[in-house]
């Protein structure tokens, strides 16, 4: 159930395990009409997120995950080469800055904790060389990693859609899932019929809770907003911008960036929309109700695209789990009826990870998939409603007062600090 990126991985590494497997995806759209094909294409590892992992799942799976995370980017790559799919991908890396003094060191605990693993590949570079290839003397510190990149998520999840087929995967697009009546086999109903099936992969992320009201409190719904302008390649090459490499600030809404293969400017901010009891509202399917703070944000990073014309605005909803990382299940423990979800904004290369994880668990096998902490469920949840959309607010408002205050170089109030904290220990919020 699902056909963006988590179904499709899954379909696909189930068809390269077991070819002889009868696989039907199903989309209440079209596949990559939800997150998958509306994200801010930043192709990412988890290597930032190392020290939650070593504290959740210890160093050794810690460190397996950060490796796998980072194969899974070149393994996409490959996956694109091999079946000539033009998905825009390039893999120049990740610059991840800081915009104010505020931020500087940011970084530093998890550079050294990637050190004691034996597992770093970020440098740190020059003020010079981070203003100049960041395409703005904004950034005042940065950190680089090569295994990372961007694409065009779209065409990707598309990509993926005709290889599924070509394999003799069948998808039935705009074909909702009204329910599932778990049992062996489990049934699967749509308005156009039912689908009697041994095993089941529920897949639709953002859209769980809305079925199974039992995940409502494990994650909570977050808008990421992202803006494109028209193609200015001369502007974008002059400043530096003329490869496909990511660029993350450290604050705790991230601004991120990328330029486009002709020439167009990417910008998004996570962390603007709480969805109320999870609800996915009509303004995750619209344009942007925050245009003017991506428009300031453009503005401060970028003032020589003042004059540039901004193409479209888009919104996406992020499901973002307790400790910024997905978690994958058996549903109401029935054997046969497998979940992923909780990408946190950080769903590119970890859906890859995702489908290893659930046609493992489709397949009963037993190995390093199925035994990591992962495949366990969630790890934690949220607030009941009306605290945990109350909370999400209070903190968000702290977060603006503090980021806003450290900019200006003022010391933020202390009760700012205090409920940002909230937010901080589970990491970014978040990169589309």
């Amino acid at each position: 159930m699902g056909g963006g990126y988590t179904g499709l991985w899954t379909a696909l590494a189930l068809k390269q395990k077991q070819p002889e497997l009868d696989i039907v995806v199903i989309d209440k759209g079209l596949c990559g009409s939800g997150a998958s094909g509306r994200n801010g294409g930043c192709l990412l590892s988890w290597s930032t997120k190392y020290l939650s992992l070593r504290r959740l799942y210890g160093e050794a799976e810690a460190c397996r995950l950060v490796r796998a995370s980072e194969q899974a980017i070149y393994q996409i790559r490959d996956f694109c080469l091999e079946h000539d799919i033009d998905a825009q991908l390039r893999l120049d890396g990740i610059l991840y800055t800081a915009t104010n003094p505020a931020q500087s060191g940011y970084m530093d605990p998890v550079i050294s904790g990637l050190m004691d693993g034996n597992i770093n590949n970020w440098e740190r570079w020059s003020l010079e060389k981070v203003q100049k290839d960041s395409g703005s003397p904004r950034h005042v510190q940065g950190y680089f990693s090569p295994a990372a990149g961007s694409v065009q998520p779209a065409l990707l999840v598309r990509g993926m859609k005709r290889v599924a087929q070509s394999k003799g995967i069948t998808i039935y697009e705009n074909t909702p899932m009204d329910s599932v009546r778990e049992g062996k086999p489990a049934v699967v109903k749509t308005q156009l019929g039912d689908i009697s099936a041994k095993k089941v992969v529920l897949a639709i992320n953002a859209w769980m809770p809305q079925k199974y009201p039992s995940l409502n409190r494990n994650i909570i719904l977050v808008s990421s907003d992202i803006l494109i302008t028209e193609p200015v390649p001369a502007l974008l090459a002059d400043a530096g911008l003329n490869d496909g490499k990511a660029v993350v600030d450290s604050r705790l809404f991230v601004h991120y960036y990328r330029s486009t293969p002709d020439g167009r400017l990417m910008l998004g901010k996570g962390g603007n929309m709480f969805a109320f009891n999870n609800r996915v509202h009509p303004a995750f399917d619209q344009p942007s109700r925050y245009q003017a703070q991506l428009r300031h944000a453009m503005a401060s990073f970028f003032p020589y695209l003042n004059n540039c014309r901004i193409e479209r605005t888009w919104t996406g909803a992020s499901d973002r789990s307790t400790t910024g990382l997905p978690f994958f299940g058996h549903l109401n423990q029935q054997h046969n009826i497998v979940y992923g979800l909780g990408y946190s904004g950080n769903g590119i290369g970890q859906s890859y990870l995702g489908g290893q994880i659930l046609s493992s668990l489709v397949l009963d096998l037993d190995n390093e998939w199925t035994r990591s902490g992962l495949a366990r469920g969630p790890l934690g949840k949220f607030p009941p409603e009306p605290i945990r959309w109350l909370g999400a607010m209070a903190v968000r408002g702290a977060i603006r007062r503090k980021e806003n205050a450290e900019d200006d170089g003022i010391k933020p109030r202390w009760i700012d600090r205090q409920l940002a904290k909230l937010a901080a220990a589970t990491g970014k919020l978040d990169k589309g």
